[in-house]
């Protein structure tokens, strides 16, 4: 996999942060052999029509090593009341905290992601298969140091609902989360996360899959929602190691601490008939392909110790807000930059995302952080 890290970025005078998400999505070798275990296998037809598909095998994009999905955050978000001249108040105080207590990023695929099967199929759009995807995980890290990873595979539990259903179901096995090292406060100001100050953190993430495929009469159907995933996790403080992390590895068959709530119908093949050498028409469905995603939530409130001083929190804010004046971010238009590739040394797709205040993207940025056109 391609790991950006964390790098120092001087745009225009000012110096910012950037970190990275990467989403990947899994793919796995034994989730067909799974799969046929609970279902008697289907007759196809194979000979001439199996030669002419089985160059495709070693062909399809993103089965090796699954997709990849890097988000990039420049750490800039608007805190909007601070830089206003109003007097000073608790409602002014109190809006401009309301705002730090909620940060969100999305995760988007540029374009289609294909292959949900390793080979197209004779047998029909459902056909579930020779699939391979295997579930979606998330990752962010500072330098070398993993500060957030959450990993959710299918469950293997309930394939049966793939065969019965056309459904499957995650179940996340893996999670390293620490409200320290999130991104509230969400604000450029130099004030830390801490439990005296901020209570009730929260972590929630919400996974939307959908395709794009035509049918055996000429029938597009277009941008389909085929399903969502949802993901709740509050943060206990007493929970926590040493380090500030919150760490939990789900063993095999094991139930989760933590539900994923939601279902996602299989990608339905897309229609692609051709003639055989004795010019047969053939029916033949594709190995589909879909977009993703993913929108992360982290949200917190004031403890009431901290309302309790919000005078002097105020006086303080005011008197940083003054001591740089790059903080008029509100008044600001927001430039997204995404690029999408194919990754031939790892076998996987690299989608990035560079989200900044326009006057901060520049030539020179997007060619350092790889989102240039070559």
């Amino acid at each position: 996999m391609m790991l950006l890290g964390v790098t120092d970025v001087n745009a225009q005078g000012t110096s910012d942060k950037v970190t990275v998400y990467e989403t990947f999505v899994y793919t796995s070798d034994q989730l067909a052999n799974d799969i046929s275990k609970l279902n008697d296998e289907r007759d196809s037809s194979r000979g001439y029509l199996g030669d002419l598909f089985s160059a495709t095998t070693g062909s399809m994009k993103g089965i090796a090593s699954g997709y990849v999905t890097s988000f990039i955050d420049l750490g800039v978000s608007a805190i909007g009341a601070l830089v206003t001249r109003n007097a000073r108040h608790k409602k002014e105080w109190e809006e401009a905290v309301k705002k730090e207590n909620v940060y969100q990023t999305v995760i988007n695929s540029v374009s289609e992601m294909s292959d949900f099967y390793d080979a197209p199929s004779f047998d029909g759009a459902m056909d579930p298969k020779g699939m391979r995807f295997d579930g979606i995980g998330c990752l962010r890290k500072d330098g070398s140091d993993t500060t957030f990873y959450i990993s959710c595979h299918i469950d293997r539990s309930k394939l049966y609902r793939i065969i019965n259903h056309s459904k499957f179901e995650l179940v996340l096995d893996t999670l390293i989360l620490s409200p320290t090292h999130s991104n509230l406060p969400n604000t450029q100001l130099s004030i830390p996360f801490s439990f005296e100050d901020r209570k009730n953190f929260t972590l929630s993430m919400d996974i939307n899959i959908s395709s794009s495929w035509m049918n055996e009469i000429v029938q597009l159907q277009k941008n389909q929602e085929l399903g969502s995933f949802h993901i709740n996790i509050p943060v206990d403080p007493n929970v926590l190691d040493s380090k500030g992390f919150l760490r939990y590895v789900r063993h095999q068959d094991e139930a989760p601490k933590y539900r994923v709530l939601g279902e996602c119908f299989i990608v339905p093949r897309s229609y692609m008939g051709f003639r055989d050498e004795r010019d047969n028409f053939k029916d033949c469905w594709g190995t589909g392909e879909y977009k993703l995603s993913v929108i992360i939530n982290e949200s917190c409130e004031v403890t009431d110790q901290y309302r309790a001083n919000w005078k002097n929190d105020y006086k303080y804010r005011k008197e940083m807000t003054q001591k740089n004046k790059e903080l008029g971010l509100l008044e600001q238009t927001w430039q997204v930059v995404s690029k999408q590739n194919w990754n031939e040394i790892t076998q996987s797709w690299v989608i990035t995302t560079l989200k900044a205040p326009a006057k901060i993207i520049s030539n020179d940025l997007i060619d350092r952080m790889g989102l240039n056109d070559k």
